[in-house]
């Protein structure tokens, strides 16, 4: 016998397995654009960075993740069943941290996340218990009797990540978890995440690309309502080779190079500029192949410079 957070008790090992989401055909339109287009994917246990420009689809995709929307046609199956007939046996698996997250401003820490352990079903005592652990866990509990309305941005963050784990779900989705949290909470979530990440399926969306590089091991790269890549985060670096250079240019020079190439790195030295570019073939004949990284891969596909956000081509 299992029993869940909630209090609800499983019936079986099998029914207490390793969850596996599969996306069949996933399609949604909003006023007849097409938000997301035909997705199919396989989910299991692991740390999936879902990377794209903003309209790419990915706020979209998460909520029919989580439910909160329905597609127009495909389905979402969690190990085999539809989501959508599953209704509370789906959500009881579910933590969810949307993009804009709504608290009411009068409450305390404390009582925020005990009403929301009432709203996901836990029962009083169990509700109790994780609230004060993971008020713990964010750093919050020295401030669990303040009123909300007097938070900053990172503490509302971590108070938003705290609730999304009340119910110690198997499937955590997280989107942009680390806006307005400072270097130092940045680092602390991330561990957070990793300790959080043992058989469970977590997607987390952020435009901070450092965080999914230290966290990930799924890269999902998404473009215009579709995914154009999924794969462990050492490959889809390494589809960048020969795409990344270095050269040392003269002053002079420097408005050529920023206007023709995509620059992923700019540092002066002395009357000499050293850039880090991106670029499918070598920018000059004393260019050096570096080592690609995950922003380096953000770049070339969603290069802001670019009219469709590629990287750029010389002029």
């Amino acid at each position: 016998m299992i029993i869940l957070a909630s209090g609800r008790v499983l019936k079986s090992q099998e029914e207490a397995k390793v969850m596996e989401i599969k996306l069949q055909n996933l399609t949604k339109e909003y006023s007849k654009t097409m938000v997301v287009e035909n997705i199919n994917l396989e989910l299991k246990s692991g740390i999936y960075g879902l990377l794209g420009a903003n309209g790419a689809g990915k706020s979209t995709l998460m909520r029919m993740l989580c439910g909160v929307l329905q597609p127009i046609t495909g389905s979402i199956l969690l190990n085999g069943e539809e989501i959508q007939g599953m209704k509370e046996r789906y959500f009881e698996n579910i933590g969810y941290l949307p993009q804009n997250f709504g608290f009411y401003p009068d409450f305390t820490a404390r009582d925020f996340m005990m009403y929301m352990a009432s709203v996901k079903g836990l029962d009083k005592k169990t509700a109790k218990s994780k609230t004060e652990e993971l008020l713990k866990t964010v750093n919050l509990h020295d401030v669990a009797n303040k009123k909300i309305k007097a938070f900053s941005g990172g503490m509302k963050q971590r108070l938003g990540i705290a609730q999304a784990e009340l119910n110690s779900p198997k499937i955590l989705i997280l989107d942009e978890p680390t806006a307005g949290l400072d270097p130092k909470e940045r680092i602390r979530f991330r561990n957070l995440l990793k300790n959080f990440a043992k058989e469970r399926i977590i997607m987390i969306s952020t435009h901070i690309v450092s965080d999914v590089a230290y966290i990930a091991d799924t890269i999902l790269m998404m473009k215009k309502g579709k995914i154009m890549m999924q794969a462990p985060i050492l490959d889809a670096t390494k589809s960048m080779t020969g795409k990344v250079w270095e050269i040392v240019v003269d002053i002079n020079e420097l408005d050529t190079y920023t206007t023709a190439f995509t620059v992923a790195n700019l540092q002066h030295e002395n009357n000499k500029v050293r850039l880090r570019l991106i670029h499918d073939f070598p920018p000059n004949i004393d260019a050096v192949a570096v080592e690609a990284t995950l922003e380096d891969l953000f770049l070339y596909h969603f290069g802001e410079d670019s009219a469709d956000g590629g990287a750029k081509n010389v002029v």
